[in-house]
């Protein structure tokens, strides 16, 4: 079965079905960009939730030591990675559908014209000869009609008789391959056009899927990423870290002693009611915490915090240093080959670079033994670090006073509490603050820029001495921040 031999009389409908194919390319193509444009929008949303949520930052890249931290960042490098073959999704589609499509529609569109217009062409042929014929049988009515000579007109009816015949068997004969060869070519011409339209169309369908179908062996690797990043989480190894970020090395405070004031005490005066004894601040480690100044030896921090800051310190310098050391080899080997062949370059040119790297050396040698002697001064003064809270007791001391009369000895005389003393020690010198320091961390007070202060244990090494103010407080702080008063 085919369209010349079965729809041979039915020109509208073939036009009608060949311009619906082509509207049905035509919105397919319309159908995949929407989708591209779906799949481009979602891998730009997906891009910038990543971009969004991506740590940046010294504070972040801290963080990011931390497993738990470590692993979203991987999530989200996977997901960032899965919007790209999203987009690569939109892309194939562009280019492996929409444009290949256009391109065949504009061929099918010019097909279809030229075959319609061969319909018409052949019907307007068909028609100019049917009307040729009328024309020479309409006159050979006439001649039958007319009031001529006889004879005369008996000829004339004799040539337009035979003229006649010969039209009428013209036009059989062009009907005849009108309809049974002409028609039915140009229909089966179209008939064809639309069956490699409609093949041409369901490799389109494919496409579809199989445009995504290439990219789901990635797509899949992106998933699994984004498992192995949440199966690569440790909790206890995240504990673990934070413990070591954060140890400061001090020592937990030891019990506060009890003295015993109960001889040799002295009655309240006016003086001292007026006047009480100030009582050392408690040193409390829950308090809210404050950045403090930076310093170049770490002493700002506490013993294990700069132990570790300054052990990075000299890990950095020393990858300099090795890199510095190779730069310099290498430029005495290169000076050796000048030497020893002039034409490949003058030694003489090499010789800023390479007093620029000894220089450098020189420098990063210096910072390195600036470090160590930081770190060593830090690991020896250690144990003396761990004292402050022993050294910052709290001592409570406590009498009774009689009224008046005289104390009975066998009366229990800590029944009340009326004074409390402080066992003063003696200062071994005097300082001055040189900047403001907020005490937050345990066994620290918080001093003022210009506060005269008593020194009441000098450094041992560690960074750290133990200072008394004027208002009784008495705790460590860093010996960066003070000089020493003549």
């Amino acid at each position: 079965m085919d369209w010349g031999s079965d729809l041979w009389d039915q020109y509208d409908v073939i036009d009608k079905h060949t311009q619906s194919g082509l509207d049905l390319v035509e919105r397919y193509i319309k159908f995949v960009k929407e989708r591209t444009e779906i799949e481009q929008s979602y891998a730009k949303q997906l891009r910038s939730l990543t971009k969004k949520y991506t740590k940046r930052g010294s504070k972040d890249e801290q963080d990011c030591k931390f497993s738990n931290h470590a692993s979203f960042q991987e999530i989200l490098n996977e997901l960032n990675d899965y919007a790209g073959q999203r987009e690569l999704i939109a892309e194939n589609m562009i280019t492996g559908i929409c444009v290949e499509l256009t391109k065949y529609l504009q061929e099918l569109k010019q097909e279809r014209k030229t075959h319609l217009s061969d319909v018409k062409k052949a019907q307007q042929n068909l028609e100019a000869s049917f009307k040729h014929l009328e024309s020479v049988s309409h006159m050979l009515h006439l001649l039958k009609s007319a009031k001529h000579n006889a004879h005369a007109r008996t000829h004339t009816a004799e040539e337009c008789r035979s003229d006649y015949a010969a039209q009428l068997q013209k036009y059989n004969k062009e009907q005849n391959f009108f309809y049974y060869t002409e028609i039915p070519q140009i229909f089966n011409q179209l008939q064809d056009m639309d069956e490699r339209r409609i093949r041409r169309l369901a490799e389109g369908y494919c496409q579809f899927s199989d445009i995504e179908k290439n990219v789901l062996p990635i797509i899949s690797k992106c998933l699994e990423g984004i498992s192995t990043a949440g199966g690569k989480t440790n909790e206890k190894q995240d504990s673990m870290l934070f413990i070591e970020q954060h140890k400061s090395g001090f020592e937990r405070p030891s019990d506060v002693e009890f003295e015993d004031y109960s001889q040799g005490i002295k009655p309240a005066t006016s003086d001292s009611s007026l006047n009480p004894p100030k009582v050392r601040a408690k040193l409390w480690p829950f308090s809210k915490k404050h950045k403090l100044p930076a310093a170049e030896d770490f002493s700002h921090l506490p013993p294990e915090q700069r132990k570790k800051r300054l052990q990075g310190k000299i890990d950095d310098i020393n990858k300099d240093l090795q890199k510095a050391q190779d730069q310099s080899d290498a430029l005495e080997k290169m000076k050796g080959v000048y030497e020893q062949n002039p034409q490949m370059g003058d030694p003489s040119s090499l010789e800023p670079q390479i007093t620029e790297t000894a220089q450098n050396i020189g420098r990063l040698r210096g910072e390195l033994a600036k470090y160590e002697s930081w770190l060593s001064e830090a690991i020896g003064g250690e144990e003396s670090s761990n004292t402050i809270n022993n050294n910052t007791q709290h001592r409570l001391t406590c009498a009774h006073i009689s009224s008046g009369v005289a104390a009975d000895p066998t009366q229990n005389i800590y029944t009340e509490f009326d004074d409390e003393f402080d066992d003063i020690e003696t200062p071994i010198g005097q300082c001055t603050a040189l900047y403001t320091f907020e005490g937050n961390s345990e066994g620290t007070i918080s001093i003022t820029e210009g506060e005269l202060l008593s020194i009441m244990e000098e450094d041992k090494g560690d960074g750290w001495m133990r200072v008394l103010r004027a208002s009784g407080e008495e705790g460590y702080i860093p010996s960066s921040y003070v000089k020493l008063t003549p």
